[in-house]
């Protein structure tokens, strides 16, 4: 069994034996209240105040992964990084120019996939998904697949319901969309600190990365800010800079986030909609393309051609993997090209047939539509990519590498 704990661990260990109470008995505390007494403890005993001794020192997890030549990876859920189709996924990665694995840490629920220690503040929001997560990162390490650690933040119907001032209220009730999901309010620095500290255990996992998904309001919010209650907290304005608002809470969440996890050595990563590059602000969601990857390792926007309404002067994107994704790629080379410190490029693909969208409308993906859309970004020098698949099946014999493999025998 490998030893996990760190520097960071151990100081961790000592602030709690400092200030957790003895003797008392009561109501255990919520998740919220646990979270919120746990930044206070390390507020007191924050960076500055450590002894020279800690403070040189970060977090070890005992693994070792390897950063591949590019990352190609793939999405699993909880349920399916738990279970017996795993070693399929671990077979395909195996035998394929594969490379990677973003799992579901924190769901588009709210839910943790792993079980936690009752005493945990997470503890009534883990599941046993996954039930050995040791056990799963110990495979990954012995497979060589790097592992990025996927948490969903704003879109979380438990957090929610549990804490409705936390959410959008309407009538006095929590609001939901059409799906019937309800989403957190990003203006809010008690929930940034809520998934944050879920980043934190998925670093002290072993986890390379964290991909936090969903850094966002919820779609369309600009139509309907106006009827719903919530908290504006550090950010109330006038009501003319609502959009401005927006864009700053979630760039700032992201930039806090970073900040916050440099102790534990991982890359921080976003995903986005590919169409928020496309403009100068996304009004609604407040994702500004830039601003976001001013603070990222890694931007993963996901340009799948299902979700393009008419764009890139084609009127069925779907019917176009290859044009889709070149033009985009395009665009997005001269946005990240005119910044500082860019991240790495690796958007999300689709490999999944939109048969909502209508006969006529759709392809049935497979091989070949996987392929044109690899192809089209290797044509525009983007060598990393992540593969989408809700449902985690993965269309067979498709060539990963391409033409950089007859690149690199010349």
């Amino acid at each position: 069994m490998k030893k996990k704990i760190g520097y960071s661990a151990l100081a961790s260990l000592l602030v709690a034996c400092l200030f957790t109470p003895v003797g008392v008995h009561g109501d255990e505390p919520n998740t919220m209240e646990s979270v919120k007494l746990h930044n206070e403890k390390r507020t007191i005993l924050g960076e500055r105040d450590w002894p020279d001794s800690f403070a040189r020192f970060s977090f070890d997890t005992g693994y070792t992964f390897e950063y591949p030549d590019a990352v190609r990876g793939i999405f699993v859920t909880g349920h399916t990084a738990g279970g017996e189709r795993f070693r399929d996924l671990l077979d395909l990665v195996d035998h394929t120019e594969l490379n990677a694995m973003v799992i579901d840490i924190k769901d588009d629920h709210g839910n943790l996939t792993y079980k936690l220690d009752e005493e945990d503040p997470f503890y009534d929001i883990s599941t046993n998904m996954i039930s050995d997560p040791e056990q799963m990162m110990e495979t990954l390490e012995e497979h060589g697949i790097y592992p990025i650690a996927r948490i969903v933040v704003f879109k979380d119907t438990l957090l929610a319901e549990q804490k409705p001032e936390f959410s959008f209220l309407k009538n006095g009730e929590v609001w939901k969309n059409g799906r019937d999901e309800a989403f957190v309010n990003p203006f809010m620095e008690d929930v940034w600190d809520y998934n944050i500290e879920i980043a934190k255990k998925a670093a002290e996992m072993g986890f390379q990365e964290i991909q936090f998904d969903y850094v966002r309001f919820p779609e369309g919010f600009e139509k309907r800010d106006g009827e719903l209650e919530y908290d504006g907290g550090d950010f109330t304005d006038n009501p003319e800079e609502n959009v401005q608002r927006r864009v700053t809470a979630v760039t700032d969440f992201v930039a806090h986030a970073r900040e916050e996890l440099a102790p534990y050595d991982v890359d921080v990563s976003v995903d986005i909609f590919g169409y928020a590059a496309t403009l100068s602000e996304a009004p609604g969601i407040g994702q500004n393309f830039s601003k976001i990857s001013e603070n990222v390792d890694v931007i993963s926007s996901m340009i799948y051609p299902s979700h393009w309404t008419p764009h890139f002067g084609l009127d069925k994107p779907d019917l176009y993997p290859y044009e889709v994704v070149d033009a985009y790629a395009q665009l997005e080379n001269d946005i990240l090209n005119n910044l500082d410190d860019p991240p790495v490029s690796r958007p999300w693909l689709q490999d999944f047939t939109a048969q909502y969208l209508g006969e006529g409308n759709y392809l049935e993906y497979g091989k070949e539509e996987v392929e044109a859309q690899i192809q089209a970004l290797y044509d525009n020098d983007i060598y990393e990519f992540l593969l989408w698949n809700a449902g985690n099946t993965y269309s067979e014999g498709v060539d990963y590498m391409l033409d950089i493999k007859e690149e690199s025998n010349n």
